[in-house]
């Protein structure tokens, strides 16, 4: 089993206003010889299994992990709180779903340019349609987003 690269609790913050980021600040020491701004990883916060997240680089060591809306409200965590957050680098490639493969290979224009964007920007595409509650949204959202596609457009492309 892997070392983890973070093992450690921590507190829960807050960026003031409407729509700020709740998250965690994380010590972590890259080995690496290039400092990396954002490095993706997986592990658990309060037991809660977390994959493909980022942690952003904010200064010599430090890091910032935000925590998604649907991780706090599954797992009742708010500002304040102490958590225990155990994480280890990610280096797995991107997962997209065998569904949205299949239909992205019946548009051509639409699977080179999905093939040609960043994994953040594909990875908007795969967690829009995978948070479909039920076959006929997530039908929709993959129609919606091979529309997008072959119109040369990423997810928050207006």
């Amino acid at each position: 089993m892997d070392k983890p690269i973070i093992n450690k609790k921590v507190k829960v913050q807050k960026f003031p206003g409407k729509g700020g980021w709740t998250y965690v600040i994380l010590e972590y020491n890259s080995t690496e010889k290039k400092k990396a701004s954002w490095i993706k990883v997986k592990g658990t916060v309060n037991g809660a299994e977390i994959e493909q997240y980022k942690i952003a680089s904010m200064k010599n060591g430090i890091y910032m992990l935000p925590l998604k809306a649907d991780l706090r409200k599954k797992n009742n965590i708010n500002e304040g709180d102490t958590v225990e957050v155990c994480l280890f680098l990610d280096n797995r490639e991107l997962l997209v779903p065998e569904e949205i493969l299949e239909c992205l290979e019946d548009f051509p224009k639409a699977l080179d340019f999905f093939n040609k964007m960043t994994e953040s920007n594909k990875k908007y595409y795969i967690d829009w349609v995978a948070e479909a509650k039920n076959m006929d949204t997530k039908v929709n959202r993959i129609n919606k987003m091979i529309d997008r596609l072959l119109d040369g457009k990423r997810m928050y492309d207006v």
